[in-house]
């Protein structure tokens, strides 16, 4: 009988323990959701503050560009962070497909390219991470630049 009690007892605890685990997983890909739901809350109030044509694609005049580049700034140096916490993978990859693309978009885009290009003269140490994946064309998945074990299978990106 008390073999019974300790083959239930041992299962009970087994089931704790996976439970235990299932919930530790729930609760970080939580906490990774509600960390990327803020880096988007970020980029909206920071696109709000964009004039509409920069977003439309239209060029903008010397004084909108002039009042506008700060914010743009700001957008690059998101979009650089954005790069980097994919890189150590704090957003998972459906997330970072969305931002890849939006951050390919905007960069397209004349008031974002001009404050791109204007950053990358003045500022030439810096924003590596978005350089380098603007070179590969936003073909690169981040992620892979800080693995070694899965630069061998990453294809045409450059490290």
């Amino acid at each position: 009988m008390s073999e019974t009690w300790t083959a239930v007892g041992s299962c009970a605890t087994a089931l704790a323990v996976l439970v235990a685990a299932w919930q530790m997983h729930r609760n970080t890909q939580q906490s990774r959701t509600d960390f990327e739901d803020d880096l988007s809350r970020e980029y909206r109030e920071l696109a709000g503050k964009i004039p509409v044509q920069a977003h439309l694609g239209s060029v903008l005049s010397e004084d909108e560009y002039t009042q506008a580049f700060s914010y743009l700034f700001r957008y690059i140096d998101l979009s650089n962070e954005q790069v980097f916490l994919r890189v150590n993978g704090r957003v998972n990859q459906a997330t970072w497909e969305s931002w890849s693309d939006g951050i390919k978009s905007n960069l397209s885009k004349p008031a974002f390219s001009r404050a791109w290009e204007e950053v990358k003269k003045k500022a030439a140490p810096s924003f590596q991470e978005l350089r380098i994946l603007e070179a590969e064309n936003f073909k690169c998945d981040p992620m892979q630049w800080a693995k070694p074990k899965r630069r061998l299978f990453a294809r045409g990106c450059r490290f």
